[in-house]
């Protein structure tokens, strides 16, 4: 309970998830938090896109959007390359995207100044 947060959409503050189902963070390249269970608030795209450029260059995706205001809120990896299978099938939410309503302390942070314990899926 001292860590819990709950994720909402920066664009209209709809809850996506939290933190009890976070599975992973990835900072260096894309800045995500990885969940394997989000609210009934996502919505993704059923066609698949293709990275042309950047981290997810040649990666397939379905988007992730926010069903309440239709926000980009990260994506979920089809296919990637081997540095990135690890976060295939999960939900990536962009933590730009996002903000965090950190239950402890009744306080909205954005999700990219707040620190998570370490959880990995790579081991």
């Amino acid at each position: 309970p001292e860590d819990c947060a709950v994720f909402q959409c920066r664009g209209c503050w709809a809850v996506l998830g939290d933190s009890l189902h976070l599975c992973a963070q990835e900072e260096r390249r894309l800045g995500l938090l990885v969940c394997f269970k989000v609210t009934n608030d996502v919505a993704w795209e059923d066609s698949l896109m293709i990275g042309l450029e950047g981290a997810l260059l040649g990666c397939a995706y379905n988007a992730l959007s926010c069903r309440s205001c239709g926000l980009i809120v990260g994506f979920i990896l089809y296919s990637a390359s081997s540095d990135l299978a690890y976060l295939r099938g999960f939900f990536c939410f962009f933590k730009d995207s996002i903000l965090c309503y950190l239950l402890k302390n009744q306080m909205i942070i954005e999700a990219s100044k707040v620190n998570f314990p370490a959880v990995t899926l790579k081991e």
